[in-house]
């Protein structure tokens, strides 16, 4: 049985008439706080797998961590109400976070609702440097990578997707969620894990399943990569937080259609 998915008796309604009740699959959403410390910083719903790599990528595009290596441990601990994913954070960052805390309790799948203050949305994101290009041509089959990482979501309709692709457009890895902050999370969270030993997770792509807004923008440009492609839209602060920070972001991405709103001059 596949992770994240749970049966429920239905009743369906087909052609004007009600159908015999019968099995249809649900995917699983359940409060996850994430606790650093012993102190919870934040619940987010969200489907309950890979939920490791989540926290990793939580801590580094939400700028509580600069590398892995600030976190000491995770512990993922089930109880009927939820999931806690214990953190241990070097005494460092967690000096750092106590400072910066605000009350993100209760936020569901957004890298900046809750914040307290403008000041804490618009964050200053150095420059991305001009390192690689691509040639969107080669990504023209990349929307069936989406598919084949939407375990869950191929079952139930239910999920968004963000994979990682290299220069030449091949899949290396993906993850999904209910949420598409925490599906990007998670690739990204796996991604910085793997850097050490795998090269070719420095210099990649990042493709999504959903809109580009603010915060996707913010957390793909927070953990250095130059790419990132949307199947529907972005919104009119992701595209300025785009230019400020040299990000190449693309939208309507349909293989070989595409709106490019900023970096084409890494486009080839």
């Amino acid at each position: 049985m596949t992770v994240g998915i749970e049966s429920i008796l239905v009743r369906k309604f087909k052609n004007g008439e009600f159908k015999v009740p019968q099995l249809d699959k649900l995917a699983v959403e359940k409060p996850v706080a994430l606790i650093y410390n012993g102190i919870s910083h934040v619940v987010m719903m969200a489907t309950p797998k890979d939920l490791h790599y989540f926290a990793v990528g939580f801590s580094l595009t939400e700028n509580i961590i600069q590398s892995v290596t600030d976190i000491y441990g995770i512990d993922i601990i089930e109880n009927p109400k939820g999931i806690e994913v214990q953190i241990e954070l070097s005494s460092r960052r967690f000096s750092e976070l106590k400072e910066k805390r605000r009350n993100l309790t209760g936020r569901t799948g957004c890298g900046i609702c809750g914040s307290e203050q403008i000041d804490q949305v618009c964050q200053t994101i150095p420059a991305l440097p001009l390192m690689n290009q691509i040639n969107l041509a080669d990504f023209s089959n990349s929307l069936n990578d989406l598919s084949q990482v939407q375990h869950v979501g191929n079952q139930t309709g239910c999920t968004h997707a963000a994979v990682w692709l290299d220069l030449q457009g091949k899949f290396i890895a993906g993850f999904e969620d209910i949420g598409r902050h925490v599906a990007l999370d998670k690739l990204l969270g796996f991604r910085a894990i793997q850097l050490s030993n795998h090269p070719n997770y420095q210099h990649g792509v990042v493709l999504v399943s959903s809109r580009a807004s603010y915060e996707m923008v913010q957390k793909t440009a927070n953990c250095g990569v130059e790419f990132l492609l949307a199947v529907s839209a972005a919104t009119s602060m992701a595209v300025d937080l785009a230019k400020q920070c040299n990000l190449t972001l693309v939208g309507f991405f349909r293989g070989n259609n595409s709106v490019i709103y900023s970096g084409d001059d890494r486009l080839v």
